[in-house]
């Protein structure tokens, strides 16, 4: 059985803070297995949540024309009993219905839980007013469900944040596209018919509505929707475009690569439907013990009005032991936690990795691709026994040239730049982590790593030669012969030095690097940056031994590009991915994914992580004191009837507002990339 906080199943039904149970099992579209069979459309405070697509708006208003209607008509009656005491008629006439039409909404959902044979926390806030109607006190009964019904429009409009994120998203994606013909003629077709392989026009100003690959034409492409960054990147022939994102200043023809759920905004609205209908262990707990909750409640306000015989006690008491505002305690933070997130580009999978964030304690990075720019260049091509460059070169791209491998990459530019002539490769194998083998002219020819070489016999020495010291280096053999060395060099990226120094200030111990690089590139990437401890020549079980080992004595977040770091990124406590903007497999490896390479990104989710769990221990203490306090004094006969009322919505409004601060959480970090836009002429 899933639990959801905030979802929209396909069968109509809508959930915020509880967990909602159908008896029929179908699933929805987080693709969760749902077996519904307690309650399919009631939570606290009065919730009926069946509904389709769009429905939290339409409740909200519903309410609200219920709450003024009925709020005029309960001061209408104040008013005609202060300033015409003659029409007290009148006055009661308009307290009586302004008092049911305030109640309407509580008692229907109130009387459905009873229906359906359950006890929510429904009841007492029913009770309570139906009390103060019974005492014919219908001013107070008014205002009790005025209040109540304003701290209900609050919640469900708080508690409905995945709804209003996927209605952003879809007004992100056109209906309509621009699809060329094989002459080149253009016809309006709807988004929904595109296939991948299809051709479209998109204009400047426009949004793409599915992933595709740029054919002709060169654009500026605002793609904060997708990575949060502000700044526009410039997009060329050969160039990925993302659906949801925006054209900016050039028409380009593109061809269709992803359609539907398959695109990276797709990718997006399933991990926020994911994080949101995840449940923190608060929430789950206070589910679990909201049954007894009830009549623990309803007994001791019978044991109140035994000895006291007050019936505003009582109803002061029921009111107030309405814990609404234990309940929004974590929701609204966490809503507002993922909504900054998600903002800045950074979407947290499941809510519960929110609050793990917070207590990581040591960080394991990949290096190539994270902690450096993942761009090698070649910068030594080093040949034996008169092997000239240009000869190690041909061998090298002529295998390197099937491969995707960021080396391999490295040297098809060279060779590309140079206008070297490849041989003829039959037979071409890749070994992940180690290299390529292929056949020439009938002799097996090898590119790859010194100890993979070694292994097969070829004489490579067992230490790189001295002048290849802080590069990497792959062999290029044929035969038994080694023809050389290429050597490569990666940049550091520019924020690291800050993300590490950032993670040391938030409370991070231990900062390692595993890499399948060579020692002394590690060791020089390591010495660069401060890392605590390093591992060169890691292949991808080694590097989950590696996590493995670290997870003995703290909580471990691994950091990586999300495509060869899979296993690690699922190993650790906290999976990150770099740059998942695309990749199927970041999303699914990884608990967070950046769809951005902006590090800082991360120092923002451990700080916003312990941020938020500060915002929620604080809104949980005030809820309770409120709660607790609150019946103490009904109890007591101190509180009245209406003061409760009032302090009830006053305490949810606190507890909204205080979470709302998580929402701005990072801000300085697009102020920052606006200004160094805005500095570099990119800011148009």
């Amino acid at each position: 059985m899933a639990e959801h906080d905030h979802k929209h199943c396909q069968c109509g039904c809508s959930a915020h803070e509880h967990n909602h149970h159908h008896d029929h099992g179908h699933q929805c579209n987080c693709g969760h297995d749902h077996k519904h069979d307690e309650m399919d459309s009631t939570c606290i405070c009065g919730h009926d949540h069946k509904a389709e697509g769009g429905v939290g708006h339409d409740r909200s208003m519903g309410r609200l024309f219920f709450a003024l209607v009925g709020g005029m008509l309960t001061a209408n009656s104040f008013i005609l009993q202060r300033v015409l005491p003659e029409q007290s008629f009148a006055a009661d006439m308009s307290a009586i219905c302004g008092a049911f039409i305030l109640a309407l909404p509580i008692i229907i959902t109130a009387v459905k839980d009873l229906l359906r044979g359950k006890v929510y926390m429904n009841e007492l806030v029913a009770l309570a007013i139906l009390a103060a109607m019974v005492s014919a006190d219908f001013q107070t009964a008014g205002i009790i469900a005025f209040f109540l019904l304003v701290t209900i429009i609050i919640e469900t409009r708080t508690a409905s944040g995945a709804q209003r994120s996927i209605e952003e998203l879809i007004k992100l994606t056109p209906n309509i596209a621009h699809k060329l013909d094989a002459s080149g003629n253009e016809s309006e077709v709807q988004v929904s018919t595109l296939a991948v392989g299809d051709r479209i026009l998109v204009r400047p100003g426009e949004n793409f509505p599915v992933d595709a690959r740029i054919v002709t034409g060169e654009s500026t492409v605002n793609q904060a929707s997708i990575t949060g960054e502000s700044v526009p990147v410039e997009k060329s022939s050969g160039d990925d475009v993302f659906a949801g994102t925006q054209n900016l200043t050039g028409a380009v023809e593109v061809e269709v690569t992803k359609v539907g759920g398959d695109t990276t905004l797709g990718k997006v609205k399933e991990m926020i439907l994911q994080a949101e209908a995840s449940r923190t262990p608060v929430v789950r707990l206070i589910d679990r013990y909201a049954g007894y909750y009830t009549p623990t409640v309803l007994m001791i306000a019978w044991i109140t009005w035994w000895f006291s015989k007050d019936m505003n006690s009582v109803i002061a008491f029921l009111v107030i032991s309405c814990p609404c505002a234990v309940v929004l305690a974590t929701p609204t933070a966490v809503v507002a936690a993922v909504a900054a997130a998600a903002r800045l580009g950074i979407f947290i999978k499941n809510i519960s990795h929110l609050e793990l964030a917070s207590k990581i304690t040591s960080f394991v990075f990949d290096k190539t691709g994270t902690l450096t720019d993942g761009l090698l260049s070649v910068v030594k091509l080093q040949g034996h026994d008169g092997v000239t460059p240009a000869e190690l070169l041909q061998t090298a791209a002529s295998l390197e040239r099937f491969s995707n491998h960021p080396t391999a990459v490295a040297i098809m530019k060279l060779a590309t730049e140079a206008g070297i002539n490849l041989d003829e490769v039959s037979g071409f194998s890749e070994t992940h982590g180690r290299g390529v083998t292929g056949t020439i002219n009938g002799v097996l020819c090898r590119v790859g790593r010194g100890n993979w070489m070694r292994e097969n016999s070829l004489p490579v020495p067992e230490s790189d030669p001295e002048s290849a010291s802080g590069m990497s280096i792959v062999y290029v053999s044929c035969g038994e012969k080694v023809l050389g060395w290429i050597g490569f060099r990666d940049k550091i990226r520019k924020e690291a030095p800050i993300l590490l120094s950032d993670l040391r200030r938030l409370g991070v111990r231990h900062c390692a690097m595993v890499t399948g690089d060579r020692e002394s590139v590690a060791e020089s990437v390591a010495a660069q940056l401060g890392i605590d401890d390093y591992r060169s020549g890691c292949l991808p079980e080694t590097k989950v031994e590696y996590v493995e080992n670290v997870k003995r004595t703290s909580r471990v977040a691994v950091v990586g590009d999300g495509v060869n770091d899979a296993p690690a990124l699922a190993a650790g406590d906290l999976g990150i991915a770099m740059g998942a903007i695309g990749s199927d497999i970041a999303v699914n490896s990884a608990s967070v994914a950046l769809m951005t390479n902006d590090l800082r990104r991360i120092a923002v989710l451990l700080f916003l992580a312990k941020k938020s769990q500060v915002v929620i221990n604080q809104n949980l203490l005030f809820g309770m004191l409120f709660v607790f306090g609150g019946m103490i004094l009904s109890i007591v006969g101190v509180m009245t009837p209406i003061w409760a009322a009032v302090l009830h919505a006053g305490s949810t409004i606190v507890i909204v507002f205080n979470s709302a601060r998580l929402v701005r959480t990072g801000e300085e970090l697009t102020l920052e990339e606006n200004n160094d836009g805005d500095s570099t002429g990119e800011g148009r």
